[in-house]
């Protein structure tokens, strides 16, 4: 399976996070599965914990590399396609590092690991089957 992790996923998985529903990290750690973080993932954690707003992550950004590599994750940067099918999203949300991840998802063709509400609204197949309501953004 071909999996593109949106940030809180990435970053509850590398934290042992209970708010990462079963059925996700068996999809994660599955031998099949290919997983993949996008460059917009680092560039949104970079960005907030910089405002302040997800202080806890600081220590994530020091060993982001050595842990993609030990968590045998696949870096997807982004192309001038991504960029192009982010822009064009016909759609009202407006945050850059969501509309960045819908658009990979969808043009490479990857379930996208995500609790966000808005990816199904984006044309994004998401996996994570948790009885609690999607997150909201």
């Amino acid at each position: 399976m071909k999996l593109l992790l949106d940030t809180h996923a990435l970053v509850w998985w590398w934290t042992d996070d209970r708010r990462l529903p079963s059925q996700a990290r068996a999809a994660i750690a599955h031998p099949d599965s290919t997983v993949y973080v996008s460059s917009a993932s680092m560039w949104e954690i970079a960005t907030k914990y910089r405002l302040g707003k997800w202080p806890e992550v600081g220590s994530l950004l020091d060993k982001f590399d050595a842990t993609m590599r030990r968590s045998r994750f696949i870096p997807l940067p982004v192309s001038m396609e991504h960029a192009r099918l982010a822009g064009g999203l016909d759609h009202p949300h407006r945050d850059p590092f969501d509309r960045m991840l819908a658009a990979q998802a969808r043009h490479d063709g990857s379930a996208l690991v995500s609790g966000d509400a808005v990816f199904p609204e984006l044309g994004v197949d998401i996996l994570w089957n948790d009885p609690r309501p999607l997150l909201r953004t």
